[in-house]
C-alpha cells in the first residue's frame, strides 16, 4: 500500500478559504471608517477562522509549513490579545513548543504581567498576528515581550495590508514582518472566484497603494464605523 501525501497548501487555496468564510470582505459600495480614521473598501476579520474548522485547519497547516521552512529562530510562540491568541496557541501546540500571550494592557491586580504563560527572558520569541494594518498593536506586543526580557526579531501574520507606514515602523523597531498571504494573492482569488471583476480589483489595489488620501481623492465617504 502506498502512502498518501496531501497536496501542499497554496496561497490561492488559502485565499479562497478566507474569502469563502468572509474573513475578508470588500466594501466598495459601503466603505468602512477604521478607528484610526482611515476609510477602507476592505475589512479583514481573521477572528472568524476559529468558527470554520476546515478553513482553520488549512491556515494552521500553512503557518506550520511556513515556520518549518527554517526562516525563523524561536524558542516560544506568542500571540497578541485577543485575535492572535487562538492561532498562536494552536500553532505552538502543533509545533510542540511553549506558548505565551501578550495582554494589550497590564493587569491591575495579581502579578500585573503583560506577558502571560511563562518566562520569556533570554528566549527567542516568534510573534503571530492575525492581521497587520499599521503595525502599531503588533509592535506594542513586541515592546512588551522585550520588556519582559525576550528576544524578538520576527512577526508572522496571516494577512497584511503591507502599508508603507507599517513597513517603516517595523524597520525602526528592528523587527522583520512576514505575511503568509499577500493581498495580491487575495485580489487574484477574488477575481477568479467571482467576488468582483478586474475594475474593482484595481480600485482596491489603488487604496492599498496609497490608503490615506484614497477616499478624498475619489469623493468617497464612509457609511459605517469599525466596532
Amino acid at each position: 500500500m502506498t502512502s498518501h501525501n496531501p497536496a501542499p497548501i497554496t496561497t490561492a487555496m488559502l485565499a479562497e478559504h478566507l474569502l469563502s468564510i468572509q474573513a475578508i470582505i470588500f466594501l466598495l459600495e459601503q466603505p468602512l471608517r477604521f478607528k484610526s480614521g482611515l476609510i477602507s473598501p476592505v475589512y479583514v476579520d481573521n477572528r472568524s477562522l476559529i468558527y470554520h474548522p476546515q478553513a482553520w485547519h488549512v491556515l494552521i497547516d500553512a503557518l506550520s509549513s511556513h515556520i518549518a521552512s527554517g526562516k525563523f529562530q524561536f524558542d516560544i510562540i506568542a500571540g497578541v490579545e485577543t485575535a492572535g491568541i487562538p492561532h498562536s496557541s494552536v500553532l505552538a501546540y502543533r509545533r510542540n513548543v511553549p506558548s505565551v500571550f501578550v495582554r494589550k494592557q497590564t493587569k491591575t491586580h495579581g502579578t500585573k504581567n503583560r506577558v502571560e504563560g511563562g518566562d520569556v527572558r533570554d528566549k527567542h520569541v516568534l510573534l503571530i498576528e492575525d492581521h497587520i494594518s499599521t503595525g502599531l498593536s503588533s509592535l506594542d506586543g513586541v515592546a512588551a515581550l522585550r520588556q519582559a526580557g525576550a528576544i524578538v526579531t520576527d512577526c508572522l501574520s496571516i494577512t497584511s495590508y503591507n502599508f508603507a507606514e507599517a513597513r517603516q515602523a517595523f524597520a525602526e523597531a528592528d523587527v522583520t514582518p512576514h505575511t503568509l498571504l499577500t493581498f495580491d494573492a487575495i485580489l487574484d482569488a477574488a477575481v477568479r472566484c467571482g467576488y468582483f471583476d478586474d475594475r474593482k480589483k484595481a480600485i482596491v489595489a489603488d487604496w492599498l497603494a496609497d490608503p490615506w488620501p484614497w477616499a478624498e481623492k475619489n469623493g468617497i465617504a464612509a457609511t459605517a464605523v469599525e466596532n
